[in-house]
């Protein structure tokens, strides 16, 4: 034992007059060298390839003489200083290989009392054959170009390691992304049982601290990407090594940065991280000179940032306005989403690039662009427009899946593109083949809420089309997509047979009944059930349904107190019209008012209970809020063309007041207003004698 223990040390001594340089190190109280100070030669260390065998003796190697434990006396006042190689990249266990007829090491203690560790070794005719076999480092994209499959880059990495092992990483994903999903889920299946996997997230653990910040951002990514389990010991720990470097992450590594946390599930470390990320980024904001990093890091920041960390950003953006290209015109608006900032002057600006190079501009852009005004509630009729006439210009490439979202997204932000609805229901009536279930109810459903085939005039064969598809399915429709068909049907005033008898169905209406979405399947069927009764279905007329009663359709939490007074100014007083009136299947009206057929004369309420029902013509004055009408015009929307053609069935004259006009007007241009609102054309002369009057 005292044999090989004199050889261990002799063949350090030896090893050391080989080496050509040597430098201090700061050795810090973890015990983990400075990353930038560590560098490796290997022509100088393979000359041992091969030479000792045992893995333990370099562990002993590796501690005592790099990483410097605190019991054998190297450290004082926490830092130490040690003799050391100098290496182009870390020393790791792989990589060092001792013949067991040599030993190391001499340790002689200098005048300052710091003790040295100097390396020494004779040269041998080995160190030509180890220059020649050494194997060449690496990068990640010749990995991903040689390589087929996520196993043949585990294999290269069996074969000959090389640092850093994110490359691995790096380019398993870039080999992953070119697959199909089925071949990643085998692919990821044969990564995870190969034998060199567990082998490699070791490395990647170990050379966390030293590689540069970059590839560990990379690496990080590339492994969450890959589907590595976030829990597992490896991600946690590049986390922490993530958080604990931050400092070193530049505009580049920013990017990368927000791409990890972006592809990230919630977790405590993902959440630490995200905090130190906003205070870098409220750090080095002004000093961000790309604009797609710029667009990154917004997208990144999150809903629940500070408030001023969002506007210190949107100040950069807007700083950055002219550098903007027309695809950072076109991201700005997922980005302010993504970041729930309406900031309506980039919106505004963006706008006017998006529509300026509209040409061109792909589905997915357009689709984005929607959604992102829909979660900002931002409405932009000229940008709106844009869009729609667009699409309709280049209707006939379109995919009849793609002009459908599109026209779903419209709907959701009240915007009725009249040109393009035209143009899908011609080609819905020339193709009805194209449709699915999830389709005919999505169109049914749009198009009734918008109110658009009122107008029509192919109304009548496209909801025949439209009807047959649905038929086609009844053997294998839910209840409750069943419903919300015939509801839309019923709200464009067309009922078919064979859909409404097997709605009608007492298991059906049971099953409506009794589900989850109760309340909602309650409200849909008094509807359904009052457009039976009231308006052209004479076939239907005589079906009851039993359902439970609704509560009534409450008023406005604030009535138009305005409105009221101009109706006194202009009638003479209170009684001679009626708030907040309640009528049958649950329909509530604001102000209601008596006239003679004519309408050349108010009746008073007190007058009315005797004179003769055929004499009277009932006035229902509406007090209706924008989104009652379709963006930027006053067609009505679904439910309020509903309630005015049932309002007309029961015998009303309607009259639409809208709010915000209402509030702008002076009092005298109100009573002008209404009263030509109520009067009709001929009586106007005698209803202002008698307004002077009075």
């Amino acid at each position: 034992m005292n044999n090989k223990a004199g050889s261990f040390l002799w063949n350090l001594r030896q090893f050391s007059t080989l080496v050509p340089t040597s430098r201090t190190m700061r050795l810090y109280p973890l015990g983990l060298c400075k990353p930038k100070i560590v560098h490796s030669n290997w022509n100088i260390l393979n000359n041992f390839h091969n030479r000792m065998r045992s893995t333990d003796i370099f562990r002993y190697l590796f501690q005592d003489a790099f990483i410097l434990k605190s019991d054998v006396g190297f450290q004082t006042k926490g830092i130490s200083t040690v003799t050391a190689l100098r290496i182009d990249r870390p020393l790791y266990a792989k990589r060092l290989f001792f013949d067991s007829k040599h030993s190391l090491v001499s340790v002689d203690k200098s005048n300052d009392g710091l003790k040295k560790v100097n390396f020494h070794h004779e040269v041998s005719s080995e160190d030509v054959l180890t220059k020649e076999t050494k194997p060449n480092r690496i990068s990640s994209r010749k990995l991903s170009e040689e390589c087929n499959s996520l196993s043949d880059v585990l294999d290269t990495f069996t074969k000959a390691p090389t640092f850093p092992s994110s490359n691995y990483f790096t380019a398993m994903w870039t080999i992953a992304k070119r697959l199909s999903d089925d071949q990643k889920r085998f692919e990821r299946r044969l990564m995870f049982s190969h034998p060199a996997f567990n082998q490699l997230c070791e490395h990647m653990m170990r050379e966390a601290k030293i590689m540069q910040y970059k590839y560990l951002l990379f690496s990080l990514y590339a492994i969450v990407k890959l589907g590595i389990p976030q829990n597992t010991l490896l991600v946690q720990t590049l986390l922490r090594v993530t958080q604990e470097r931050i400092n070193e992450c530049d505009e580049r590594c920013l990017s990368v940065l927000s791409s990890v946390l972006e592809a990230m599930e919630p977790c405590k470390n993902v959440h630490v991280l995200q905090m130190g990320f906003r205070i870098l980024v409220d750090q080095q904001v002004w000093k961000i000179e790309d604009v797609f990093t710029l667009q990154v890091v917004m997208k990144c920041i999150g809903k629940d940032a500070p408030i001023a960390l969002k506007r210190k950003l949107e100040m950069k953006a807007l700083r950055e306005l002219d550098r903007f290209s027309v695809l950072n015109s076109q991201r700005m608006f997922e980005v302010l989403a993504a970041m729930n900032h309406r900031s309506l002057t980039l919106l505004n600006e963006c706008s006017k690039v998006v529509l300026d190079n509209i040409h061109g501009c792909p589905s997915k852009i357009i689709i984005n662009i929607l959604q992102s005004c829909k979660d900002l509630q931002y409405h932009n009729l000229g940008l709106f427009n844009g869009l729609a006439e667009y699409v309709a210009a280049t209707f006939d490439i379109w995919k009849l899946k793609k002009v459908l979202f599109i026209l779903i997204l419209f709907e959701n932000l009240g915007f009725r593109p009249v040109g393009l609805m035209d143009l899908f229901m011609k080609r819905i009536v020339e193709d009805p083949e194209s449709l699915n279930m999830k389709n005919i109810l999505s169109i049914l459903h749009t198009y009734s809420s918008l109110n658009h085939v009122y107008e029509c005039q192919n109304k009548e064969q496209f909801l025949e089309v439209m009807a047959s598809a649905l038929t086609g399915y009844l053997h294998a429709v839910s209840s409750g997509n069943l419903l919300d068909a015939v509801y839309s049907f019923c709200l464009m005033n067309y009922f078919p047979l064979a859909p409404l008898n097997q709605l009608l169905q007492k298991d059906i209406i049971s099953e409506l009944l009794t589900s989850d979405d109760m309340k909602k399947n309650v409200h849909k069927l008094h509807i359904l059930d009052t457009c039976l009764k009231l308006d052209d279905t004479v076939y239907l007329k005589d079906i009851a349904l039993s359902l439970p009663q609704l509560p009534r359709e409450l008023p406005l939490s604030h009535p138009n107190t305005k409105v009221a007074e101009v109706l006194s100014s202009l009638l003479g007083g209170e009684g001679h019209f009626s708030k907040d009136v309640h009528l049958p299947h649950n329909y509530h009206i604001d102000f209601e008012i008596r006239v003679d057929t004519n309408r050349n004369q108010v009746l008073p309420f007190s007058d009315v209970d005797t004179a003769s029902a055929t004499d009277i013509q009932r006035v229902a004055v509406l007090c209706v809020s924008r989104s009652a009408y379709c963006l930027g015009s006053s067609h009505p929307r679904g439910f309020l063309a509903v309630k005015m053609r049932h309002l007309n069935a029961m015998g009303f004259h309607v009259i639409l007041v809208n709010n915000w006009e209402m509030d702008k007007l002076e009092m005298e241009d109100a009573i002008t207003f209404l009263k030509t609102k109520i009067y009709s054309v001929e009586a106007l002369p005698v209803a202002a004698v008698n307004l002077q009057s009075t």
